[in-house]
């Protein structure tokens, strides 16, 4: 069965994208679009509610230099999260 269309405005194309997490109630995924001539990929987060997706975050990464920042800061503050508390 395909996956139903992305819950996004009309004034994106979307180029390509991947389902990260999708239950009933969430659905997470990273979208290349584009639009206004430029392209950026997104990091989505809905919640279906009264059987309609909403959006509940979007965050943007415009080019490879803010990816790089974001990895690296992301990175650095993982072994924390995986630690387990005394």
């Amino acid at each position: 069965m395909p996956e139903e269309e992305l819950p996004l405005s009309d004034i994106y194309k979307v180029e390509s994208y991947k389902t990260i997490f999708k239950s009933d109630k969430w659905w997470e995924a990273v979208v290349l679009t584009e639009a206004f001539g430029k392209k950026s990929v997104n990091l989505y987060l809905w919640i279906k509610r009264e059987g309609q997706w909403k959006r509940k975050h979007k965050f943007v990464i415009r080019n490879l230099d803010e990816w790089k920042k974001i990895k690296e800061t992301v990175e650095s503050l993982l072994p924390g999260a995986s630690s387990t508390a005394p």
